[in-house]
C-alpha cells in the first residue's frame, strides 16, 4: 500500500493559476519544490519538456552548444513542437537552413571542430528539420514565417 498522496490536485491547480511560486507551493502543502513539481506534473499542470534531440543528435561539446548552427537547429526544432519562437530567431532559422537546402547542403558535428557545411548525401538532416518546423508554422519553403 503506497502513500497517502499530500498535495490535493485541485487545490494545487488552484494556487498555482493564482500565479503560487513553486517555492511557496512546497512551504504550503509541507513538501518539497521538487515534490511540487512532480505533483504539477501528475496534475497536467506542467507542459512537457521540449526535446531537440532530433535536429540536435550528436553530443556537444560546451564551446559548440551555443554556436549559430545548434541555436538555429533548437529554433527549429522547438518551433516544429509547437513552441513559441521570436518571429526574428525563426526567421533566421529558417533563412540560414533553407539556404542550406536550396545549395544542396547538410550540416554535420565534429566535437573537435564543431558544425560544417557538407554536401547532401541521402536524406538531408537539415531538410527535414526544416521541413518538420514548417509543417508546424505553416511557414512557406523559402520563406520566413509570422508567428
Amino acid at each position: 500500500m503506497g502513500r497517502k498522496p499530500r498535495i490535493d490536485q485541485d487545490e494545487l491547480r488552484r494556487l498555482a493559476t493564482e500565479g503560487w511560486s513553486n517555492a511557496r507551493l512546497a512551504e504550503h502543502f509541507g513538501v518539497t519544490e521538487s515534490g511540487v513539481l512532480q505533483a504539477k506534473r501528475a496534475a497536467g499542470l506542467s507542459k512537457p519538456m521540449t526535446d531537440h534531440s532530433r535536429a540536435l543528435p550528436w553530443k556537444l561539446n560546451r564551446e559548440h552548444a551555443q554556436s549559430g548552427p545548434a541555436t538555429n537547429l533548437r529554433n527549429l526544432s522547438a518551433a516544429a513542437q509547437g513552441r513559441a519562437v521570436s518571429t526574428d530567431k525563426l526567421n533566421t532559422a529558417v533563412r540560414w537552413a533553407t539556404r542550406l537546402v536550396d545549395g544542396g547542403l547538410d550540416v554535420d558535428y565534429d566535437p573537435e571542430h564543431g558544425f560544417r557545411e557538407i554536401p547532401a548525401a541521402g536524406p538531408s538532416h537539415i531538410a527535414r528539420v526544416l521541413a518538420e518546423a514548417q509543417d508546424v508554422t505553416g511557414s512557406p519553403p523559402g520563406g520566413t514565417t509570422q508567428m
